[in-house]
């Protein structure tokens, strides 16, 4: 719709004005909403974050026709999905992305921007690769759909002896998934009031074997959460199964062709920058300056930049980090908020990520595939996401074969990128001493593999990744609007009915938007998933 005329401007305001003289002085942003909430009045937002919360974000308010800055302190792009290229021409990843069939939002953003082709779906089975070659699955493959397909998996998987599968049977018969086949909210409401209960404590309580919980949850919990179930609150965890066995699809996963500032982050990029958004790479918050008071109000962002520092103006602000991120941003005096002070409470977990090459295929199980494990020319193994309770790293997979677009290379052979969890132990130790040990890991785990060459390897370590799920930590979890009127946030470490994921930041992207522009939150759901 058009602007309103100047005396209908003024004539609005002027009775906000009235109505709200007693409630101390408001924003030109609030006035703005107040008056017309559904004007085309143009409106600048600054975003500082360019992960997959801050671009979801800067996506739907283009798309509303506003003017977005994203403000990045990294040279590249993409948050805990940010990847580069080195100076060997090595494709570098902050972590191991794996892409989930019940990510309704995410791949709802990958179709609107033109992504969704970029990924590569795997079989509908998880593998797990027990020391010395012995590989089990977890598999999802059955003519009846959800949730038996699910059920099946469960309860036939050799992973298992079968008094844990009948255990396991136990615990997840008696749980909340049940509910929730006819009435999924009310599943959900059950769900969340489990947040202060581990879900090792939840689910031996409900018969469930520790040993189900050493061989097979565990390491499913390090690949979602990076802690094990003996740390990670039951809420957490059932929340994935609900969703996983709300639709057959679900527990299907992907991977990107290849690195995500090519595949993923940088599609949503071109998209918001064909409708007039910018980003800023190597513009690092410095300080948060506002207006104190009873309705404290951000004036601006003092940034470090390549050219020295500057000041960014906007009429609306949107945090878009994570947890440490965040912690180090807010400013002291707003700790007198119960929310900006809930969020010093969380914890984040730390990670690290391992690539190595070899001069063969690592994966090619059994001896009599000598040649087949030397052919380069030849791609062969095991082309999917693999767990194991064998080795420090919980998940790994052969991105030669998952994702050949940037990770093959001619004349190699495999290149395996390990998630080495708890990252705790790691994170003091030499790149040498973590490479070495994950090395003789993989040839555990692999003995037909022995003989092959280390050629390349790269560790990346992060002190603080995603936020700790540990029980009794959902209500620090903070809402997408603060008591700073014109001051957002998102992040998947807020509030939004999933867990630390690309999922939950592109969840947190919508909401933060939805409210900076005043409106409901259209989120999509596991129906939206084809």
């Amino acid at each position: 719709m058009p602007l309103p005329s100047r005396a209908v401007w003024v004539a609005g305001l002027v009775v906000v004005l009235v109505i709200d003289a007693t409630q101390g002085p408001l924003t030109l942003w609030s006035l703005i909403h107040r008056v017309f909430p559904s004007c085309s009045a143009r409106v600048r937002v600054a975003i500082v974050g360019s992960g997959l919360a801050g671009l979801s974000a800067a996506v739907d308010l283009v798309e509303a026709g506003h003017a977005v800055d994203l403000y990045e302190a990294r040279p590249f792009m993409g948050g805990k999905v940010g990847s580069w290229v080195d100076e060997g021409g090595n494709h570098i990843e902050m972590g191991l992305h794996v892409f989930f069939f019940n990510y309704a939002n995410l791949f709802a953003l990958m179709r609107k921007v033109g992504a969704i082709e970029n990924l590569l779906p795997k079989q509908h089975t998880h593998l797990f690769v027990n020391k010395g070659g012995d590989l089990r699955e977890l598999d999802f493959r059955f003519p009846i759909g959800a949730p038996f397909n699910g059920l099946k998996a469960f309860f036939t998987t050799p992973q298992l002896g079968w008094i844990d599968k009948l255990r396991n049977a136990l615990a997840l018969g008696t749980s909340p998934i049940v509910r929730g086949l006819v009435d999924y909210e009310g599943a959900m409401r059950t769900i969340r009031a489990l947040d202060a209960v581990s879900f090792q404590d939840w689910f031996v309580g409900h018969g469930g074997s520790p040993e189900s919980i050493r061989r097979m949850w565990n390491p499913i919990a390090y690949a979602l959460g990076f802690i094990d179930c003996e740390a990670i609150s039951a809420r957490c965890m059932l929340t994935i199964f609900m969703m996983f066995a709300a639709k057959t699809e679900a527990s299907k996963l992907n991977l990107l062709k290849g690195s995500p500032h090519r595949w993923l982050t940088g599609p949503i990029l071109n998209y918001i920058e064909e409708r007039g958004g910018t980003l800023h790479l190597r513009h690092r918050v410095k300080q948060v300056n506002f207006r104190d008071g009873d309705a404290p109000e951000v004036t601006g962002l003092l940034l470090g930049t390549p050219d020295g520092d500057v000041v960014a103006e906007a009429d609306a602000y949107l945090a878009a980090c994570d947890v440490p991120g965040i912690q180090k941003l807010l400013p002291e005096d707003w700790r007198r908020f119960p929310q900006f002070e809930a969020i010093h409470r969380l914890e984040a977990v730390p990670v690290a990520t391992v690539q190595l090459r070899y001069d063969g295929w690592v994966t090619e199980l059994g001896e009599e595939h000598e040649a087949q494990r030397r052919d380069l020319a030849s791609p062969t193994g095991l082309n999917n996401l693999l767990y194991t309770a064998d080795a420090d790293f919980s998940c790994f997979a052969d991105l030669a074969l998952a994702s050949p677009e940037d990770y093959r290379k001619e004349g190699q052979g495999s290149l395996l990128q390990c998630v080495l969890t708890p990252g705790d132990p790691w994170i003091p130790k030499s790149v040498d001493e973590i490479v070495a040990h994950t090395d003789q890991q993989v040839r555990d785990l692999f003995p037909s593999a022995r003989s092959l060459t280390l050629t390349w390897s790269n560790v990346v370590k992060l002190a603080q990744s995603l936020y700790r799920e540990a029980p009794g930590m959902e209500p620090y979890r903070p809402d997408q609007r603060t008591p700073v009127s014109n001051f957002f946030l998102a992040g998947s470490y807020t509030r939004q009915d999933y867990i630390d994921s690309m999922e939950g930041a592109t969840m947190s992207g919508h909401l933060a938007a939805a409210a900076i522009l005043d409106q409901p939150a259209r989120l999509a759901t596991n129906a939206a998933v084809a």
